[in-house]
């Protein structure tokens, strides 16, 4: 993350807040439906400002993730430096399209993050999750235009290129 002080302290302000909703307490049967609220912040970041936020950020911040919810090092890391690369790819194309577009899109990188954590957790653990697992990218697809648009308007306020 390059650039201007501002700008940096809100794209680390905003994936903080994305950090702390993935670690709030949540009812047990809500637990599975818990959005990649990270990644999805991520996933703005990249295609709003990729000359700021790669896939070095992914990593550093899929690092962090990993400590801070006890998964397995480097699980978090894998999939967000994956899932930053194929964003920092298609930013353009993902920039023009209409919202329900750009969520078949996210839901698609969503997807792919869900993919290596599923190959990490089975060479580690051997277990695969239930069907549940793969409600998560849906639910994050559908949750992208709010999420974009309160972002977008962060960026706005904060007068970030």
């Amino acid at each position: 993350m390059s650039g201007g002080s501002p700008g940096r302290l809100v794209i680390i302000s905003t994936l903080c807040i994305a950090m702390l909703l993935m670690i709030l307490p949540m009812p047990e049967w809500a637990r599975p439906f818990r959005p990649q609220w990270v990644t999805l912040v991520l996933i703005y970041w990249v295609i709003a400002l990729p000359h700021r936020v790669g896939v070095g950020s992914g990593f550093i911040t899929g690092i962090v993730l990993d400590v801070l919810t006890g998964s397995l090092l480097g699980q978090h890391a894998l999939g967000l430096s994956v899932v930053a690369f194929a964003a920092i790819q298609l930013h353009r194309r993902i920039r023009v399209f209409p919202f329900w577009q750009q969520s078949l899109g996210i839901l698609i990188l969503l997807l792919v993050q869900h993919l290596l954590s599923l190959w990490v957790i089975g060479a580690t653990r051997g277990t695969a999750p239930g069907l549940l697992y793969w409600a998560v990218p849906f639910i994050g697809a559908l949750l992208w235009p709010w999420i974009f648009v309160t972002l977008r308007k962060v960026r706005r306020h904060f007068k970030m290129a």
